[in-house]
């Protein structure tokens, strides 16, 4: 547990440097980061994650998105949550599964919600829930949506329950790897788990 306390340690200060919020280093990529981690720690992750996003006294504006909370809020605007659990029992787990995956919770709709109330200089995009938004969005889409024109140099940092290699995602560090090549692994953290 003492690992993933220091690494969180690391990236609150990485994430207040000057060189990291205004993109310095990356050849005019898109400053897109991931932080994988265990997924048996997702406790204290998540008690990262609010200890950030309220402390007023860092050099940045971290603006947490969270991809479950997206989700439900895609399919609350849609009419859609409250009708979910009847849809079902009647049509089965699978029927809901690909109705809502590529149209209700397509990656343009995260993206929307994601950016809609925009971003200024200081920012740094925070995603999280991305295990628990699974199987309906995974993040790789989502960051391949997002780039470059909606974040703008903005940096965006995923919290990712899983392995980064810089060329495969693996969620949950389990299931089947998915080629995401554009983002740079944050503090070494990209290393099998």
């Amino acid at each position: 547990m003492s690992n993933i306390l220091e690494r969180l340690d690391k990236l609150k200060a990485k994430i207040q440097e000057e060189d990291f919020l205004k993109g310095y280093g990356l050849s005019n990529e898109v400053p897109i980061h991931i932080f994988c981690y265990d997924p048996s720690e997702e406790m204290a992750v998540r008690y990262f994650i609010e200890q950030v996003v309220a402390d007023q006294d860092l050099k940045c504006n971290v603006k947490n998105k969270n991809l479950y909370e997206i989700f439900l809020k895609i399919c609350k605007d849609n009419r859609l949550l409250d009708r979910i659990p009847a849809l079902e029992k009647s049509k089965g787990s699978d029927f809901v599964l690909r109705n809502l995956q590529g149209k209700t919770a397509s990656a343009r709709n995260f993206v929307n919600e994601i950016c809609k109330d925009g971003f200024k200089e200081g920012d740094v995009i925070l995603i999280t829930g991305v295990g628990e938004a699974f199987p309906f969005i995974r993040a790789h889409d989502v960051l391949n949506t997002i780039q470059p024109q909606d974040s703008g140099k903005v940096p965006i940092v995923v919290m990712y329950p899983g392995t980064y290699d810089g060329r495969d995602v693996q969620l949950f560090s389990r299931l089947p790897k998915k080629g995401y090549y554009r983002a740079f692994n944050i503090i070494g953290m990209g290393e099998k788990l």
